[in-house]
């Protein structure tokens, strides 16, 4: 939804309903258009990148899909060694040309989309900053939906404001929930920004409020928590 909204001008189209500016907006053929998320006839090739292939990020991939994406690039732990045999599975399961991990600075040169996921803390403290977001497309999109601290702010004011990527979609901001009128990506108008709100479904929360209880009722009852975090790949 953010890399749609923000590709596609939605925020602007929004403010412009909602400011009843509808009946005064002069339409003409390229008014509030922006880059396409799927293939097209002179564009044979989409790329979705992933800053961390955990999960979440594989969950993603699945639902892009049907989009018309054709390779899926990631970048994660540099320590970890690319699992060659998982990507192969991935690109054959997806239809996809391939699913290969290359470093942060091909990410970002390559990726029509680049969606940041990876964990929070001092490792990724803004490691999508200004050197990151000057190799990325005209035409980019980026999407943050793990930590606001991963993403530098002023850098990415910046590179919205000086077009050196479309748009971005947030759904974390560094500093939440401190985030008024006056804050520079507020600012912007390709900035589409929600309140930390990935997970906002009934039936998430439900799910999220049942493993909760179970995991303290194992928990008081000395047995194996069903759904126990493991803190060192967290902290």
């Amino acid at each position: 939804m953010l890399a749609l909204m923000a590709g596609r001008n939605g925020g602007i189209g929004v403010d412009l309903v909602q400011k009843g500016q509808w009946p005064n907006f002069s339409w003409s053929p390229f008014a509030l258009c922006g880059p396409q998320l799927s293939t097209t006839a002179a564009s044979q090739t989409r790329k979705i990148g992933f800053l961390g292939f955990g999960r979440i990020a594989q969950a993603t991939l699945a639902r892009l899909v049907p989009f018309g994406i054709t390779h899926c690039l990631y970048s994660s732990n540099p320590s970890s060694p690319p699992n060659y045999a998982r990507d192969a599975a991935l690109a054959k399961q997806h239809n996809l040309r391939a699913v290969s991990k290359v470093d942060i600075d091909e990410l970002a040169r390559e990726s029509d989309v680049l969606f940041v996921l990876a964990p929070g803390g001092s490792g990724t403290y803004h490691v999508v900053n200004e050197a990151v977001l000057k190799k990325m497309k005209r035409t980019s999109i980026l999407v943050n939906a793990s930590r606001g601290t991963l993403v530098d702010s002023d850098a990415l004011a910046k590179a919205l404001r000086e077009g050196w990527i479309w748009g971005a979609g947030l759904d974390v901001v560094e500093g939440e929930p401190d985030v008024t009128i006056d804050h520079p990506l507020v600012k912007e108008p390709r900035c589409v920004i929600l309140p930390h709100i990935g997970s906002a479904t009934l039936e998430t929360r439900g799910d999220m409020t049942a493993r909760a209880a179970q995991n303290v009722i194992a928990a008081i009852l000395g047995g194996e928590m069903p759904s126990q975090v493991d803190l060192s790949t967290v902290l």
